[in-house]
């Protein structure tokens, strides 16, 4: 039995067939009805719902998202690319094409749009930055046209570096202007050229470049990494654990000589229409594995629910919610003020209009339910009932889709060449108008800005301290979003019992409490290399989890298998090896993933990811992305997006870089007085540790009020007799002893680089004497001494 930990980002990817089944199985129901996502809204169904899915062999769909390629090839062909003119339908193409013309637009379009940009107008941050002179007219239809091309070109074939010149090859050359604003632009912000690109052009010198410290090695942190590397930033990861990935982990397991690889946290693609994890996936040859639609459900006692039943409480359920999403539309003025929870109202309704009375019924309402819990990492209690959807408008359309092997593919291709620091949990992060210093396990780490992404789990045990603190606006959303929790058993077996044909079943209790416990079984065996079935649980019962011993759970998950396919005559061997994940219970992250708590919005989320410190202190991760909050994507979209947003603060403020000579001088000195010989209220001295020389040069450091802006202590040193510093730690008070200091022994405290020869001379000495325990960093340069 072993425990492990990591949040799964995204949802149940479970897509049932409204088909009927093959004989002895219980009914499915339509796909959306039992996927991740939240709900079934008449007029507010994604679009991806209404598409007719594919019946295609009971074996399992494999595709590449590379297919891609073929059709933008068809649609887009190199000698039939945009020309943009003051017409927005302009082509350097016969007039006889002017069909195909249409046609071509209309699919870049629609590349563009899935990537997140609008039709007919313009970003907030392309209009920060200044992309077309004028909003509006020709010259903005004409750059949208040039901007959807590049999308759309670079989407062919996305794992080769598309250049300015690459870019313009098709667009008149009055009109290169609009494609050096539209490259530039899609570079910074990662919507070309990201990810595992072959034949990226040199990196620009980093001389002048401004460091960045980024605390978390999650996705967030990786996206960001890379990204500001290729733009010339000077890149170093801090990560608490021994590995990188976060809340993505994907665990070998084996026994017996079978062997499968567990996704334990983020594991499903939700969604790969626009998907950078689409993208990427495509760069690496990897191909996905769409989630079959099949979904039966189970009664506690093994037998398949009703068809007539379960039909009828997935309609009643999604009536429920319908007349929720109602009464939100009528009362939302009275919900800003006085929010309430979606299960008291949803409660509500199932007493006025008595749905769910029988017993199987309610069951199968508290498994639809713990889907809803399951979807949000939330007690349905703890969800607001005026936003607790409010990020559905922005779903990621297509396939819900695997990774054979797991997500440690995407991992492992972005940590490769980031200088990452492992083991190494950031409990500080200093800010100020000189620079930020991050505190690690004893070390300090300083740059010119830092990138924190860690979870919001971490952030609301409040166990990174924030100097100055942060601001109320900041602190106020941390405690207002929920962070819940959501927990894996994966079991491998020595076969595969349950048969080929499915990738998701369910199983019902009669214990509402304990809804979310073992409600939803993922079959990996078609993408983890062996028969290997995930148990999800949900809801209160992913809390009580983690409060019992490990064999508990597993054993009631056995039981529940055995009594669902014993009848069938299939017998259910003992699992070879087993995981519990506990990720409440996980120090990097204390729970799973972000939900909208009663009280909260999504404005919180914008507010998680504004900077601090003028531009100093940058926050990203799947809490920080109003749009795909809970999701492996959202969080990668939030590393790409704040290192654009580090790089446009660079260029606005000009940051003045940190001399790596100074930083490192001062950082020697910050080691040297972790342990001084002597220290008296803010002053504190290093003696010469030349032996046989009783009144010899002290250095003594001196900490004098805060900085500008609140940024802490600014040390200020002195050169003064051994006797004299003895003399100083005698008086009462730090004012009485700078008077000493200034009027008596005429000293004059001056900053790191004005102690002169002298001074140098004894840090010298007294590092080599200290030089056995004491560590020094080099900053910036991935160089590690110790």
């Amino acid at each position: 039995m072993e425990n492990d930990s990591d949040p799964t980002l995204t949802g149940d990817p479970s897509q049932p067939s409204p088909l009927p089944n093959a004989a002895g199985e219980p009914p499915t129901s339509p796909l959306l009805k039992r996927r991740r996502r939240k709900k079934l809204f008449p007029g507010m169904i994604p679009s991806h719902a209404l598409r007719q899915h594919s019946s295609r062999s009971s074996g399992g769909v494999v595709y590449n998202e590379k297919n891609m390629d073929d059709l933008f090839q068809e649609q887009i062909a190199d000698d039939d690319l945009p020309s943009a003119s003051s017409s927005s339908r302009s082509r350097r193409i016969p007039s006889s094409s002017s069909s195909r013309l249409a046609r071509d637009l209309d699919v870049e379009a629609q590349i563009a749009i899935s990537v997140g940009f609008p039709v007919d107008s313009l970003i907030e941050e392309e209009i920060e930055s200044n992309v077309i002179p004028i909003i509006g007219g020709a010259s903005q239809a004409n750059y949208i046209i040039v901007r959807n091309h590049i999308v759309a070109r670079w989407r062919t074939n996305p794992s080769v570096w598309l250049s300015e010149e690459a870019a313009a090859t098709a667009i008149r050359s009055e009109h290169h202007q609009l494609v050096t604003a539209a490259h530039s632009f899609l570079r910074r912000y990662s919507y070309i050229n990201f990810g595992i690109v072959r034949n990226p052009p040199p990196l620009p010198s980093s001389a002048s470049f401004p460091s960045v410290i980024i605390v978390g090695a999650g996705f967030a942190g990786l996206g960001a990494a890379r990204h500001l590397i290729s733009l010339g930033f000077k890149v170093i990861v801090l990560e608490g654990r021994l590995r990188p990935g976060g809340r993505v982990l994907t665990r070998k397991m084996h026994g017996a000589g079978v062997v499968a690889a567990a996704d334990l946290g983020g594991s499903v693609l939700t969604g790969i229409n626009g998907n950078p994890l689409g993208v990427l996936a495509r760069q690496l040859g990897l191909p996905l594995h769409k989630v079959r639609d099949k979904c039966p459900l189970y009664l506690p006692d093994g037998r398949p629910v009703d068809r007539a039943v379960d039909s009828r409480i997935e309609v009643a359920f999604n009536q429920l919610l319908e007349k929720v999403c109602k009464l939100r539309q009528a009362i939302m003025d009275e919900l800003k003020s006085v929010d309430v929870s979606l299960g008291e109202a949803l409660e509500a309704f199932r007493r006025v209009y008595g749905v769910a009375e029988p017993p199987e019924e309610r069951m199968l309402l508290n498994w639809h339910l713990a889907n809803l819990e399951y979807a949000n990492a939330a007690l349905l209690s703890d969800l607001s009932l005026a936003f607790w959807d409010q990020d559905d408008p922005y779903e990621m359309g297509g396939d819900h889709c695997f990774i054979p092997g797991g997500n440690g593919h995407f991992i492992r291709s972005l940590a490769e060449g980031i200088p990452i620091f492992y083991g190494k949990t950031v409990n500080r992060i200093q800010y100020g108008c000189d620079g930020v210093m991050v505190y690690a396990d004893g070390q300090t780490f300083r740059g010119d800005m830092a990138l924190c992404t860690v979870s919001l789990g971490v952030l609301k045990k409040g166990v990174i301290e924030f100097v100055p603190p942060l601001p109320p606006q900041k602190q106020e959303a941390i405690d207002r979003l929920g962070f819940g929790l959501l927990n894996k058993v994966a079991m491998l077996f020595p076969y595969d019992f349950w048969g080929g044909s499915i990738d998701t079943f369910g199983h019902l209790t009669g214990d509402s409490c304990q809804r979310g416990e073992f409600f939803l079984f993922y079959s990996y065996s078609s993408v983890s290399g062996g028969p290997l079935l995930v148990a999800l649980v949900a809801g209160e019962s992913a809390i009580t989890f983690e409060k019992a011993p490990p064999t508990e759970p597993v054993e009631r998950a056995l039981s529940i298998l055995r009594g669902i396919f014993a009848p069938k005559g299939i017998q259910v061997p003992d699992p070879l090896q087993v995981v519990c994940t506990r990720w409440g219970a996980d120090k990097f992250t204390y729970g799973s993933y972000s939900y909208v708590a009663v009280g909260s919005s999504g404005d919180d989320y914008d507010i998680l990811a504004e900077s601090i410190g003028n531009g100093r202190v940058f926050f990203a991760g799947e809490a920080t992305n109003r749009r795909y909050p809970a999701t492996m994507h959202g969080a990668l979209l939030s590393g790409f997006r704040e290192a654009a947003n580090i790089s446009t603060a660079a260029a606005k403020s000009k940051l003045q870089v940190v001399d790596k000579a100074n930083v490192e001088q001062a950082m020697d000195l910050d080691n040297l007085f972790k342990s001084p010989d002597l220290s008296f209220g803010s002053f504190s001295a290093l003696h010469d540790p030349t032996p046989g020389n009783s009144d010899s040069i002290s250095l003594v450091r001196v900490g004098i009020g805060e900085r500008k802006q609140g940024s802490g202590l600014l040390f200020l040193y002195g050169l003064i007799s051994k006797k004299q510093v003895l003399e100083l730690a005698g008086i009462d008070g730090d004012e009485q002893r700078l008077n000493l200091l200034y009027r008596s022994f005429g000293t004059k405290l001056v900053g790191r680089n004005g102690l002169g020869s002298q001074g140098e001379a004894l840090i010298s000495r007294i590092k080599a004497s200290k030089s056995s325990s004491k560590t020094k960093i080099g900053l910036m340069n991935g160089t590690h001494h110790s």
